[in-house]
């Protein structure tokens, strides 16, 4: 069987977002189970996919709003407005239907393409026409609709208000017509498949993602420099919400010498009075910089789908403390996991599990995850009439 797995963003080469990790998980379980996989979508500029000898690239793309200059977030908006689009989806009009339909046809020369992987809503819902010919599996890393309602809830000015509650407007009609089109739908957390309208085994499943290729082994002991590390692209949403749930409702509840060092892209005004708060920029390596704490605090307030920054934590066998939200998708909570909702139990929590230290081999985590992953995906790829050639590993 050979799929067409079509993003908006192809792997990177160098991953560095959770929906590169997440991409990379579900090819490579494709994979595992013996189909053949050709990539289409867009790269980050400058950037150069994983696999190039099996993608066939629309064009390089920034699709960031945070870093787009006043004119092109405008000429964006007008665009969406005129279209009915979502800003998302108008993002990848860079390009047109005929482009994208070019490269299906390019990628068809690899092999007759027996389907469609439509991996988030973002690329499906800028051109659905051109992928209603052929079979397709739906992969929702979140309920997009949801998590904008919830942007708008927490929004800090009418206008932005406004806009998220139109993009929920639009995602949900969007997110409709994929799933009725699909011929099965995964998802990444259990609540998404109700969300969705499809909860019954026979036409989705929960994929359990792993964030690397190999089980982790610890060489060498840590090397401790604080008390909590946080890392994430807090300039998206629905982390934006959870990083300002824990600077605003959890580290006034912490002691004034608890170092606290977040890492990644912040929003500009970012601050903190609490002595122990560092706020670092981006780090060279993530996983490293979050195995540098004492304990992981989780901390998702918002947002569907997973957290793969709880997968890390449990795959690396960190110390945490995790809200309910942390844990979506996460069947098994390891035993050094403190989960509290509460910002006073959260503190305490994380003060402990800090001097605890608790580690544990992750390595029993991510062989449970990867297999029900592949167990998963099999299921799917069924619904199109595959069969697996051999027996994938439990």
């Amino acid at each position: 069987m050979h799929l067409l797995f079509a993003t908006s963003l192809v792997p990177d080469a160098a991953p560095a977002t959770g929906y590169d990790i997440a991409n990379a998980a579900i090819i490579a379980a494709l994979r595992r189970a013996g189909v053949r996989v050709t990539l289409m979508g867009f790269v980050w500029p400058g950037r150069k996919p994983a696999d190039p000898e099996n993608t066939v690239l629309l064009g390089e793309l920034d699709v960031r709003t945070d870093t787009a200059s006043a004119a092109q977030k405008l000429k964006w908006l007008a665009q969406a407005m005129l279209s009915d689009l979502t800003f998302s989806s108008i993002k990848l009009r860079a390009v047109s239907a005929a482009a994208v339909h070019a490269a299906v046809l390019q990628a068809e020369k690899r092999g007759r393409i027996d389907g469609y992987v439509l991996n988030a809503v973002q690329l499906a819902g800028a051109f659905e026409a051109v992928f209603d010919d052929r079979p397709s599996i739906f992969v929702a890393h979140n309920v997009e609709h949801v998590s904008a309602e919830q942007n708008a809830d927490a929004a800090s000015s009418p206008l932005k208000r406004f806009m998220f509650r139109r993009e929920a407007r639009l995602l949900k009609r969007i997110e409709e017509r994929l799933v009725d089109k699909a011929s099965f739908v995964f998802t990444l957390a259990e609540a998404d498949r109700a969300a969705l309208g499809v909860p019954r085994d026979d036409r989705s499943a929960v994929l359990p993602l792993v964030t690397r290729a190999t089980p982790f082994r610890r060489r060498k002991p840590r090397e401790i420099v604080c008390d909590a590390a946080l890392i994430g692209t807090w300039t998206w949403q629905p982390n934006r919400i959870g990083l300002d749930w824990f600077l605003d409702a959890v580290v006034p509840h912490l002691p004034a010498d608890f170092r606290i060092r977040i890492a990644g892209a912040l929003p500009a005004g970012m601050k903190s009075p609490h002595p122990g708060v560092a706020f670092v920029g981006r780090v060279a390596d993530a996983s490293e910089f979050v195995q540098s704490g004492a304990a992981v605090p989780l901390i998702s307030q918002a947002g569907t789908g997973v957290q793969l920054k709880t997968i890390e934590a449990f795959e690396l066998g960190l110390p945490s403390v995790a809200t309910t939200r942390s844990l979506r998708g996460i069947d098994i909570v390891p035993a050094n996991c403190t989960i509290a909702d509460d910002p006073k139990q959260f503190a305490r929590a994380l003060v402990q599990m800090a001097k605890m230290g608790q580690e544990i081999d992750g390595r029993d985590f991510f062989e449970r995850q990867r297999a029900a992953l592949d167990r998963r995906v099999l299921l799917g790829l069924s619904r199109l009439g595959y069969v697996a050639p051999k027996a994938v590993p439990a």
